[in-house]
């Protein structure tokens, strides 16, 4: 059975991506193609990057890195949950990114933006991001827009239209996380 992780991206206090990431996990869930598992960065709390230059896979410095690597390595695939800050995706999300490397080879992604203009921008960016670290984003994003999706831009409350999108995401995510399974096997 694939293993997809849903990266909430976010440590912020009152984040608006903590109710986002359950949202996605809740209909994730309801699949009998893949498993799912919320993964919050705020329970891998990562100093700002502090190993070695390039240590080979597996071969990291600190206790912090070893279970963060370990969990990454998990997962066939991962959906990311992204707010948009100023233009781009969180620092702690790109922090948690940089962390490791092989462990996120190979793998797909889908990403779940949410901010001003829907976090298009932040979601752009972190597909630059994952393409330098061999992730196959998938083409279905879900944009949630703080001014449509949330009310006074702190209570998200989606729309049921969003969630064939969502279906669509997923969908992909786990297609493409099967496809490249052999590669990081």
């Amino acid at each position: 059975m694939l293993k997809i992780g849903i990266i909430l991206g976010s440590t912020r206090p009152g984040r608006n991506g903590e109710a986002v990431a359950k949202w996605v996990h809740e209909i994730a869930s309801q699949r009998t193609d893949a498993e799912f598992e919320l993964v919050d960065l705020a329970d891998y709390p990562l100093p700002h990057l502090d190993e070695p230059m390039s240590p080979a896979m597996g071969q990291y410095a600190h206790d912090h890195t070893k279970e963060w690597a370990a969990k990454v390595a998990e997962f066939d695939g991962y959906v990311f949950v992204t707010p948009e800050y100023n233009h781009s995706t969180s620092g702690v999300l790109k922090n948690a990114l940089d962390f490791v490397y092989g462990e996120w080879n190979n793998k797909a992604a889908g990403i779940v933006s949410y901010g001003g203009v829907g976090g298009a921008r932040a979601a752009e960016h972190l597909r630059l991001i994952l393409a330098e670290l061999q992730v196959a984003t998938v083409r279905q994003q879900v944009a949630l827009s703080l001014m449509t999706e949330f009310e006074n831009y702190s209570v998200f409350k989606p729309g049921e239209h969003l969630i064939p999108a969502l279906e669509t995401l997923l969908d992909q995510t786990v297609a493409w996380s099967r496809a490249l399974e052999p590669l990081h096997a």
